[in-house]
């Protein structure tokens, strides 16, 4: 049996957060939707589909075929937006459908060479390459399909608190006298990690996992459940509540309430963020805040690709994409999207809805030249010691023409 997971026309309403990635590389938890996947299924993917503007660099990135048809006469073809929590099990030649989206099917070698990224974006497509195939039941424990960006927020703490307990270090880094841990039993601090003196991790809610040479800083308090990625900095006096998941490369100052911030992004200094997605690259200036709540205590509305959505949830807040900035003293509304590569400089709250490659000064909005904008993400990577490939300039410079099909001011 091969595993294959896929992309599906569900990217859409993942956007801004999946322009520079597949869906199955979202976070949450203590890992992606793909890790997930894979452990569930109990083998690695022999392969993913993603958006033929994705696939140079998905290739570059991970040791996946991509794109490319399966030999085998047995193939299980997972949706990259299922967020997997149990055993799946789909028999043969059959189909599982939720609504309109495919969440797995299993075929043979006729059926999925037609499956390609065209098709797999295409619903009625989709629906006609599989016409052969018995109906299928997803079971709930299996796990659902992520739809919106909250609802990955939503899923998180829930995530921590059934992975963390089954994923203990391979070694212990250093607890510095002075720092306070409560319920240790629960706390695992990774190889070359350091919890500095008059920390606290607090642990009795749930779970902290302190990920290899990441730093926690004197004074900050982290309480569970939490996951501190690899080189991670956690700056003195922050102050990091339940149900937070942190990347890799972050610095994480201020408060923090139960978000996903995806990677090699900052937030180092005051100032709230909560029930957020955070994308990569991301700089908050000092002082920015966001709104998780509204003064009616009502449902918030989040704007899909500028079109308002409700989110049926009373805590959302922000969602930012990769490459975005915001100034000092930035105040962002409750549920409110910020686009790729975007610059926020404004005295008065930002709009509800900032497409990708803005540039909002309190003169007026105007569009973030993707050459400027460019060079300062091959900056940036360069100072965390990474470099942009030719395929990733490229897939940076896409999401100027994505954008301006799919977002509506």
């Amino acid at each position: 049996m091969n595993l294959i997971v896929f992309e599906d026309a569900g990217y859409l309403n993942l956007l801004p957060l999946v322009y520079g990635r597949a869906t199955f590389n979202l976070r949450c938890g203590a890992d992606n939707l793909l890790t997930k996947i894979e452990k569930a299924v109990g083998r690695p993917a022999e392969a993913v589909f993603v958006r033929e503007s994705l696939a140079p660099a998905i290739a570059e990135r991970q040791t996946r075929r991509v794109n490319q048809p399966s030999p085998s006469d047995d193939q299980v073809w997972i949706n990259g937006r299922l967020l997997a929590r149990g055993e799946l099990d789909i028999p043969p030649n059959s189909a599982a459908w939720v609504g309109d989206s495919l969440a797995a099917a299993r075929v043979g070698r006729s059926v999925g060479c037609h499956l390609t990224p065209s098709v797999l974006t295409d619903p009625a497509k989709l629906r006609a390459a599989l016409n052969s195939c018995a109906a299928a039941t997803l079971p709930q424990s299996a796990g659902r399909l992520i739809q919106y960006p909250w609802e990955l927020i939503e899923e998180n703490a829930a995530e921590l608190l059934r992975q963390l307990p089954d994923s203990p270090c391979q070694a212990s880094g250093r607890i510095d006298d002075g720092a306070h841990i409560v319920n240790p039993s629960s706390v695992r601090v990774c190889q070359d990690a350091v919890v500095r003196p008059g920390a606290v991790l607090d642990a009795e809610s749930g779970p902290i996992h302190v990920g290899p040479g990441a730093v926690v800083g004197p004074g900050a308090v982290v309480a569970g459940p939490c996951y501190i990625g690899e080189r991670c900095t956690i700056l003195p006096g922050a102050s990091i509540r339940g149900g937070c998941s942190i990347g890799d490369v972050c610095k994480i100052g201020g408060e923090l309430e139960a978000s996903i911030v995806h990677g090699y992004s900052n937030k180092q200094h005051d100032g709230f963020i909560g029930h957020s997605y955070i994308g990569e690259w991301v700089n908050l200036g000092a002082g920015t805040v966001g709104s998780d709540l509204k003064n009616t205590y009502g449902n918030v509305r989040m704007p899909i690709n500028g079109r308002p959505i409700d989110t049926g949830r009373q805590f959302v807040g922000a969602v930012i994409g990769d490459h975005a900035k915001t100034a000092i003293g930035t105040r962002l509304p409750t549920g409110c999207v910020i686009g790729y590569a975007c610059n926020v400089a404004l005295s008065a709250f930002a709009p509800r809805f900032v497409p990708s490659f803005s540039w909002l000064t309190d003169a007026g909005s105007q569009p973030n030249d993707v050459d400027r904008a460019l060079e300062l993400a091959r900056t940036v990577w360069t100072r965390r010691d990474r470099t942009m490939s030719p395929d990733e300039e490229k897939l940076f410079r896409s999401v100027v023409a994505a954008a301006a099909i799919y977002e509506s001011p």
